[in-house]
């Protein structure tokens, strides 16, 4: 199609930019300074009426009312005596002449109106203190130390109390009231004078006065100026005896004594000796130890005489004029006496009085005094002992000395009881042989053949604890009875006691003889024990079996507490016998003790080493868990570590076959039986 031109241009032509004229007001006719103050104003009423609004009402009352008081740190506006302040902090400034100034913070809350009350304090006031008599001291609260008046001191306002003395004046407690403000002032007192003026008249007079054996200054009749108080008052005048009294003096009542006849003096004798600690007589009147002063009837002769223990007594004549003096020394003369010393062994070293001596042996010479002798040799024990020598006497001093053990066994005691009335008799065991052999009739399987090393000494009970000595530890214990026959009475043995009863006992024990407990208890029941600690406890089964079984110059332990074959012999001790066939199943054929129940304690003999019922009367609780040995294994005296229940070793007044007689045997339990009791034991050392 062809095109079709119209003859018009439709290009666009650029074309020359003119801004349109304006139409609206000019700006810098707006904007007037009429128009800018009424825009300030505004503003200005608005910001006031909003601090208005949201200021604070605050009034500061301050005592005394102060001659000046700024409000700082923010923008504050006083109407009369209100402050108008938004919430914040500000610090308070008041002056009053005469006080301290206040500058202080406050913080303003979101209370509408607020009220601070502030107080001025007044400056110290300069006090002086003018005391009689001059030179007494001053404490005043405040004071690090007394002063001594006259002075002045800067002191706080208000009422005060000076404590004032003076060494020859009562006392005084001076109440006053400081101004302060800088001011001054002055306190004055009078102390009271704590003395009286005594007058001494003496015939001659003129005789030194001294009071508490120090020279006072004064001499008779005086006055004399004495402090209040007892007093020991002399006055002594050459050629005259010492006059002595106790005066008790009132201050400011002055006194007037009654006159006093001083009486020609005695001669005076100073004795001394060589050594000194010398006794003296005096014409056979004993007058005391060297060194001193006698006095004597003058111009007349007197026999003194010296002498102490361990030397020669030696006698003088003296003559003393009245009222002089005459000094006399005694030089003794040492007694020496003989001492024969002989000593197993011969070779331990001597001393005397810590001094070495050499060899133990032969005859020594000494002064006749006490002498600290001691002998010695390492490996054995030392000797001590004080030995006077007598003049003319050769005294003899033979001495073994013991060897560390043998010193050792001796400081034990053989037998010791306790606060209770236990007897505990001193073991020294070694090692035991226990269980039995396979072969042997009776034995049971838990009797397995083993040995124990104990290496500690014991104390075992002689007895079996009676129910009255457990009674003590738990008033309602009761042991009952068996078939109507009594097991609770005294003397019997404490009965159905469980192992945990027995080991609580034990350890009240303890406490009661002041000995470390033995077992560990928690919430009342035993979780273990002490080796370590020296007080009560049953006895391991090892030492039940080594108290039991061994016999000194055996080399076999015992089967049967008294011996190898049955029955026992007459009265041995208590087991199931033909008195208690009614009651007990299996009896000892041909043995009577005469008691089918348990029997008092210590009613049959004791073995040979003074144990009582060892095997029988009531089996026994023992120290050891139970378990089943190894054969042949050294076992730990103490036994195993833990367990479910504990050994019961020996037989009783119900048991009666050859298994339960053996002292092997062994049962156990946890709970107690009324055939089964037990001893008390304990570590020696």
């Amino acid at each position: 199609m062809a095109e079709h031109d119209t003859g018009r241009d439709d290009r666009i032509q650029a074309v020359e930019f003119k801004p349109t004229a304006a139409t609206g007001r000019d700006r810098s006719t707006w904007v007037t300074p009429t128009r800018v103050v009424v825009i300030v104003v505004v503003a200005a009423v608005a910001w006031v009426l909003w601090f208005i609004f949201t200021a604070k009402s605050v009034r500061f009352e301050v005592q005394p009312p102060p001659d000046s008081l700024t409000v700082d740190d923010g923008f504050a506006v006083q109407l009369a005596e209100t402050h108008l302040l938004r919430r914040g902090t500000y610090r308070v400034r008041a002056t009053l002449a005469g006080y301290h100034p206040i500058d202080a913070e406050v913080d303003i809350g979101e209370e509408r109106n607020q009220t601070f009350t502030l107080a001025l304090t007044k400056l110290p006031g300069l006090v002086r203190f003018d005391i009689d008599p001059a030179g007494a001291t001053v404490d005043v609260e405040g004071f690090e130390t007394p002063r001594s008046a006259p002075f002045e001191a800067s002191i706080a306002a208000g009422p005060q109390v000076a404590i004032v003395r003076h060494e020859r004046y009562q006392e005084a407690a001076v109440e006053f009231e400081v101004e302060g403000m800088d001011r001054e002032q002055t306190v004055t007192a009078a102390l009271a004078p704590n003395w009286a003026d005594v007058v001494i008249p003496t015939r001659p007079p003129g005789a030194e006065v001294l009071i508490d054996r120090a020279p006072s200054g004064f001499t008779t009749p005086g006055p004399v100026p004495i402090l209040a108080g007892e007093h020991r008052v002399s006055v002594k005048l050459p050629g005259y005896q010492t006059w002595t009294d106790i005066l008790y003096v009132e201050a400011g009542r002055d006194r007037v004594l009654p006159a006093i006849e001083l009486v020609v003096a005695d001669g005076l004798v100073e004795v001394d000796s060589s050594p000194r600690g010398a006794s003296i007589t005096v014409n056979g009147t004993y007058r005391g130890v060297t060194p001193l002063e006698v006095d004597v009837a003058p111009d007349r002769s007197h026999e003194f005489r010296a002498f102490k223990v361990g030397f020669d007594s030696k006698t003088r004549i003296v003559t003393v004029p009245s009222g002089e003096q005459r000094s006399i020394r005694f030089s003794l003369s040492a007694l020496r006496g003989d001492i024969a010393v002989e000593t197993d062994p011969d070779d331990a070293g001597l001393w005397i009085d810590g001094k070495h001596h050499g060899t133990a042996s032969g005859t020594i010479t000494l002064t006749a005094v006490p002498h600290e002798i001691e002998i010695r040799k390492e490996g054995y024990a030392g000797y001590r002992k004080t030995v006077t020598p007598q003049p003319g006497f050769t005294q003899a001093l033979r001495v073994r000395l013991l060897t560390l053990e043998e010193a050792r066994m001796a400081a034990l005691k053989q037998v010791r009881s306790t606060s209770q009335g236990h007897e505990l008799v001193l073991l020294s065991p070694g090692r035991i042989r226990m269980g039995a052999s396979r072969r042997e009739p009776g034995r049971r399987a838990n009797e397995v053949m083993r040995t124990a090393d104990l290496t500690r000494l014991f104390y075992l009970g002689r007895h079996e604890v009676t129910n009255g000595q457990f009674r003590v530890f738990a008033a309602g214990h009761s042991s009952g009875d068996y078939q109507n026959i009594d097991l609770n009475s005294d003397g019997q043995p404490a009965t159905g006691l469980s192992w945990q009863e027995a080991a609580l006992y034990c350890n009240w024990l303890s406490r009661q003889d002041r000995l470390e407990p033995f077992y560990t208890v928690e919430f009342g029941k035993v979780v273990g024990f002490n080796p370590a600690a020296l007080g009560y406890r049953m006895p391991t089964e090892a030492e039940w079996a080594w108290a039991a079984r061994t016999v000194e110059g055996e080399d076999e332990p015992l089967r049967f507490a008294w011996g190898d074959r049955l029955p026992p012999p007459e009265r041995h001790g208590n087991y199931a016998d033909q008195a208690a066939s009614h009651i007990v199943a299996r009896i000892v054929l041909g043995f009577n003790d005469n008691y089918n129940v348990s029997a008092p304690i210590g009613t049959f003999p004791a073995n040979a080493k003074g144990i009582y019922d060892l095997g029988g009367n009531v089996a026994e609780w023992v120290n050891d868990y139970y378990e089943i040995p190894s054969a042949g294994e050294t076992l730990n005296p103490l036994g195993p570590a833990e367990g479910d229940y504990h050994v019961i070793r020996g037989a009783s007044w119900q048991k009666g076959t050859v298994t339960d007689l053996r002292l092997s045997f062994r049962d156990y339990g946890a709970e107690g039986r009324l055939d089964v009791g037990f001893r008390i034991a304990r570590f020696a050392e």
